[in-house]
C-alpha cells in the first residue's frame, strides 16, 4: 500500500531563520513553526485514514446487499480470490472492518469475507435467523399476529421500540420481537 502525503513543504531556511532572528521575533517565528509543524502532523493523519478507506462511522455497524449477485472475496481488493456469493438482494450483513473501498462483513450464519462497499447499501433490513416467528400487529405479544415468518425471511426494518422492532414484508406491516431476529443491535434505538 502507498501513502500519498500531502503536498506541503518546509525549506530548511524557514527553521533555520527562526534560530538566527532576534528574540522578540523569535517566540513569533517559533510558534509559527510550531503551528504549521501541527498542521502538517494533521494533514499527515488526515491522509492516512483517508488511504486506510475510514468511513468515521462506528464499526461494528448493519448494513444491507445492494444486489442479488454479490462477491464474498478472501481479502480486500479484486486480487484476492471469490470465496462465495451473497445471491439475496437486501439481506443484512454487519460490517466489521473497513480498508479502502472494502469492508469485512459478517453474514447472519457467521460467515465473514470482504465485499466492495459499491455492493452494500446503509437501508436496514432483518433476517429471521431460525423457526417460523410471529408478526404482530402491535409491539405487544397479547396483539393479533398479521403473519409468521418462516426461517431466511427478509424484512425491511422501520424501527425499534425496546423490546420489539416493526418490519414491513410486501406491504404486511407488524411488530417482532427484536430477539427473533437478525440486523439490529440487542440495545440500538431505530426511528
Amino acid at each position: 500500500m502507498t501513502i500519498r502525503l500531502p503536498a506541503i513543504f518546509f525549506p530548511a531556511s524557514a527553521f533555520r531563520m527562526a534560530r538566527k532572528a532576534p528574540s522578540v521575533r523569535r517566540g513569533w517565528r517559533a510558534g509559527g513553526s510550531a503551528l504549521l509543524g501541527l498542521i502538517f502532523l494533521a494533514a499527515i493523519g488526515a491522509e492516512i485514514a483517508h488511504a486506510a478507506g475510514k468511513t468515521g462511522l462506528p464499526l461494528p455497524r448493519f448494513v444491507s446487499l445492494r444486489k442479488d449477485e454479490v462477491n464474498v472475496r478472501t481479502g480486500p481488493g479484486t486480487r484476492y480470490p471469490v470465496d462465495w456469493v451473497f445471491t439475496h438482494k437486501n439481506m443484512p450483513v454487519e460490517i466489521v472492518a473497513e480498508f479502502d473501498s472494502w469492508r469485512k462483513v459478517k453474514d447472519w450464519e457467521g460467515t465473514i469475507g470482504w465485499v466492495h462497499k459499491s455492493m452494500l447499501s446503509g437501508k436496514r433490513w432483518i433476517i429471521v435467523p431460525k423457526g417460523t416467528q410471529k408478526l404482530h400487529r402491535e409491539n405487544n405479544p397479547k396483539a393479533p399476529v398479521v403473519a409468521r415468518l418462516k426461517k431466511r425471511v427478509i424484512a425491511r426494518l422501520r424501527q425499534c421500540r425496546g423490546a420489539w422492532c416493526e418490519v414491513n414484508l410486501s406491504g404486511i406491516k407488524g411488530w417482532i420481537r427484536r430477539s427473533k431476529i437478525w440486523g439490529v443491535y440487542r440495545s440500538e434505538k431505530i426511528r
